[in-house]
């Protein structure tokens, strides 16, 4: 129960009545298409049990047949379905690209049809982000302040959400660590670069911390990195540690 508990912290509450594993799995196992008659409802009880579960590829086949919905709920958990998928190490290079675009055009469209849906705005940052790590450099600060905004936009709507805070961290820890010849990249394509610093990060890491203690593997070691580039060795080892210790569920988890 708690390891499932902290899995869903991450992007959805899992819903009361979500442990119904028989009816889940029927739906996945039991239909090759997608009925008029369908509850949206029904499709996220089910869809948030299998994310709970780690069934990476049960759900994106689930979501993935709902990719024509106008429901941003449905739309932004396919966006991160499809991108969770281009993450396993069994997806092939070309399945991986597709996947992380496609995982874009998702987020996108729940955007389009709910601006003040706080998941939507931090799964198109997320989204963004891995496309520019097929566009190159420059495409990928050219975004940076854009991702920036809509995380931001997402913890407006949202203040709690741990993992956005964490996310906000992470790209402060990126433009504070970032090499000579990104800022330069950087100063050709805005007339004020976006900077910060590990401070800043550290920030970040210690409110996502306090928003939902031991929630993410990655923002303990990204607490422990922080503390390194601050010289602050003593800490560093605690958050290192903690992030060791943490109970590996997934691939991500595994890597930490």
């Amino acid at each position: 129960t708690q390891v499932l508990r902290k899995s869903l912290q991450r992007g959805v509450v899992l819903s009361t009545g979500s442990f119904l594993v028989y009816e889940a799995h029927k739906l996945i196992s039991g239909f090759a298409e997608v009925h008029a008659s369908f509850k949206v409802e029904d499709v996220i009880e089910q869809a948030d049990y299998l994310y709970g579960s780690g069934e990476t590829e049960k759900l994106y086949r689930l979501l993935v047949q709902h990719k024509n919905s106008d429901d941003a709920e449905l739309l932004w958990r396919l966006a991160r379905s499809s991108r969770d998928l281009a993450q396993l190490g069994s997806t092939s290079a070309e399945e991986k690209r597709q996947l992380t675009y496609d995982s874009l055009e998702y987020a996108k469209k729940a955007l389009e049809k709910n601006e003040s849906n706080f998941a939507a705005h931090k799964w198109y940052g997320i989204c963004l982000s891995d496309v520019g790590d097929y566009e190159g450099i420059k495409t990928k600060i050219g975004n940076a302040i854009i991702i920036k905004e809509h995380f931001q936009r997402a913890i407006e709507l949202n203040p709690k959400d741990a993992t956005t805070i964490h996310l906000i961290g992470i790209w402060c820890y990126s433009f504070a660590e970032m090499p000579w010849y990104q800022r330069k990249i950087a100063a050709t394509l805005f007339a004020t670069p976006p900077t910060s610093t590990f401070q800043e990060a550290l920030r970040y890491f210690h409110m996502a911390e306090e928003a939902d203690p031991n929630f993410y593997s990655k923002n303990l070691l990204f607490l422990g990195k922080t503390y390194l580039k601050l010289n602050n060795k003593k800490m560093a080892l605690l958050w290192l540690s903690k992030a060791k210790e943490y109970p590996a569920q997934t691939e991500e988890d595994k890597q930490v």
